[in-house]
């Protein structure tokens, strides 16, 4: 292996890409918050390079313009070393790990001094042609298993027949006590008449 070659492959594209078509670009000891520049970049994860980058041109946060340099960087080092279309790239991988931390003091009452962190962040970016994804077939529907639901339909029509037989025959039982109902109602409604009655 030559030593123009061995430049290329590095240990660090091997570990984000593998043998995957793609490039990355790195920002390190950026000044802000780890927690501020990932809010930013999950807002691009996934998402075509342009689209990204018209995202990140018109986002609030402070750290949008370092993720944009970032983006970009990792889309140009695709298009020169790679060489990939930069339409056809995607966000692949997109994550921020912390950096050191500068440790600074502020004067406060009684003499006293409190440590203020000023947090770095390590900012990543991976970028890789689209991937289209190809549809899935369904698989045949075996003989044994229609006939095995054709069966099981059979029996579901049955069990209301049977059941429809049940309540026929419960249904005289029924209509011999329904009278008896009816003819209570009947002697509540004369006790009303007749105690309507007697208050009149």
């Amino acid at each position: 292996m030559s030593v123009q070659e061995r430049r290329a492959i590095s240990a660090r594209r091997e570990s984000l890409l593998g043998e995957q078509p793609g490039a990355f670009a790195v920002a390190r000891f950026v000044r802000v918050t780890p927690m501020k520049a990932r809010r930013v970049v999950d807002l691009v994860r996934g998402l075509g390079v342009d689209d990204a980058l018209a995202t990140l041109k018109f986002a609030p946060q402070a750290a949008a313009a370092t993720v944009y340099k970032v983006v970009d960087s990792a889309a140009a080092n695709a298009e020169g070393t790679e060489h990939l279309n930069r339409a056809d790239l995607v966000v692949a991988k997109a994550y921020v790990d912390e950096g050191p931390t500068l440790k600074r003091h502020r004067p406060r009452a009684q003499g006293r001094a409190t440590r203020i962190d000023k947090r770095t962040s390590h900012i990543t970016v991976v970028v890789a042609p689209r991937v289209e994804a190809e549809p899935v077939e369904k698989a045949p529907v075996k003989k044994a298993a229609a006939k095995k639901s054709a069966d099981t339909a059979d029996t579901a029509k049955k069990a209301p027949a049977k059941k429809a037989a049940k309540k026929v025959a419960d249904k005289p039982a029924e209509a011999a006590e329904k009278p008896a109902k009816k003819a209570t109602a009947k002697k509540a409604a004369t006790k009303k008449a007749t105690a309507e009655k007697k208050e009149s």
